[in-house]
């Protein structure tokens, strides 16, 4: 058995396709269909069930991608160590992201990394919380930003920072006016207990935190619309739609036509700790240290002059 079936294998339980496992792989698609026979045969199991129009994983072969995409993990980081050891500032950092933190944060803290380390490649791997939860347990990415709470027990993380939780509302609505006569007025959280809310789709870590902050108010939010981008929500917020809980650092950086008004909800106001998790016991190489230096520090110095 060799690396390089174990990693074709894995291609193509992710494609669920042939062809473009090899279009992805860089190889011919009967070469890779060779090795995979080949595979199979040497372990005494079919790892593929071939239909028409897909390829679907047997019970075998999911249990097998599981523990080779755990060698595969073990490899690279066996890599990454000696790399570290031999004193070299080149490697590969794979960083998980919401879409809302990559939208907004990271076009702060990836320029500033790329100047002071030019040969560390960069990869961004952007999906919902709860799927980068499970891409960093299993070692496909080195760590990735996260709101708390996490779900996934393997995980462990560093806290970068907490931020508060503003409220968007239309800016035509009730309470935008009372707090254009009132400025220092606080919303209560109760208050919005007949208001319709928009919220990120399920499995995104922010919507859990909109709907958490409803019910520790006694209420469950009433839910118009979701979206999977926090652009989106607001959008529909300033068209007016419905309110919504938005990220302070997001809250500020208007950047569509559509812009609802902010408002800060009473203290103690809410808010989210976003957290760089990676799975517990994992080795970081250097470039994996380096990069979580300067995003603390970025950030840091973001929110201290927001």
């Amino acid at each position: 058995m060799e690396l390089r079936q174990l990693q074709y294998a894995i291609q193509i339980a992710a494609e669920r396709n042939f062809s473009r496992a090899a279009e992805k792989l860089h190889i011919a698609q009967p070469s890779l269909s060779q090795q995979l026979s080949k595979l199979e045969k040497e372990i005494g199991v079919l790892l593929f069930q071939r239909n028409t129009n897909s390829v679907e994983l047997t019970h075998a072969g999911a249990a097998f991608i599981n523990q080779a995409q755990k060698i595969i993990d073990a490899v690279d980081q066996l890599k990454q160590e000696m790399a570290d050891i031999s004193n070299t500032r080149t490697g590969k950092v794979v960083v998980g992201s919401m879409p809302i933190t990559g939208s907004h944060i990271l076009p702060h803290v990836l320029p500033v990394f790329q100047e002071k380390y030019p040969d560390i490649e960069m990869v961004l791997v952007e999906d919902t919380s709860a799927d980068l939860e499970k891409l960093t347990a299993n070692g496909q990415t080195d760590f990735s930003l996260l709101s708390l709470p996490l779900q996934e027990p393997s995980l462990t993380y560093e806290t970068v920072i907490e931020e508060k939780i503003d409220l968007a509302v239309p800016p035509s609505h009730i309470l935008a006016a009372l707090a254009s006569c009132n400025p220092e007025r606080l919303i209560r959280i109760e208050d919005l207990k007949n208001e319709p809310f928009i919220v990120l789709k399920k499995g995104q870590g922010f919507r859990q935190i909109a709907i958490e902050l409803c019910q520790a108010a006694g209420f469950t939010p009433k839910i118009v619309f979701e979206s999977s981008n926090m652009e989106t929500v607001q959008s529909l917020v300033a068209a007016g739609m419905g309110i919504a809980f938005v990220p302070h650092f997001i809250a500020r950086a208007r950047r569509s036509e559509f812009i609802p008004t902010y408002l800060p909800l009473e203290d103690p106001s809410p808010k989210r700790t976003l957290v760089i998790a990676y799975r517990r016991g994992r080795y970081l190489s250097k470039a994996a240290e380096a990069f979580i230096d300067v995003f603390k520090t970025t950030i840091q110095q973001q929110f201290q002059s927001s």
